[in-house]
């Protein structure tokens, strides 16, 4: 719970943006199958610089930044290592956005798929 509040656009009131099941839902899958460890093994890992740097993606990338979401990395940061065709600040939402604005991050994708086609 304590991630879904810190870590959404939820102004510290956990109930505006995740119902109840919802919460008690996804606390169930980490817990019943003992998946929270490995969930948080990338953050861990990344943090240790225990990954690998990536050098270039070359196929077109496409970065929403959410108001409330963990990090905010200036376009310039991520054209050094991406192919940036699209930058966008998002007005609201934060680190579960598909959850939190399913309507604007599918609105974002679509945008930056249709040239691709």
């Amino acid at each position: 719970m304590e991630k879904y509040r810190a870590w959404s656009d939820c102004g510290g009131d956990l109930s505006s943006r995740f119902s109840d099941d919802f919460v008690l839902t996804q606390a169930s899958l980490y817990w019943f199958t003992n998946t929270i460890g490995t969930s948080f093994r990338p953050y861990y890992e990344y943090n240790r610089g225990l990954t690998r740097r990536v050098e270039k993606v070359d196929v077109p990338t496409a970065l929403a930044l959410f108001p409330a979401d963990l990090a905010h990395p200036p376009s310039t940061w991520a054209e050094r290592t991406y192919n940036l065709t699209r930058y966008k600040v998002m007005p609201r939402g934060g680190h579960f956005a598909a959850h939190e604005e399913p309507a604007l991050l599918a609105d974002d994708l679509t945008e930056f798929f249709r040239p691709l086609r």
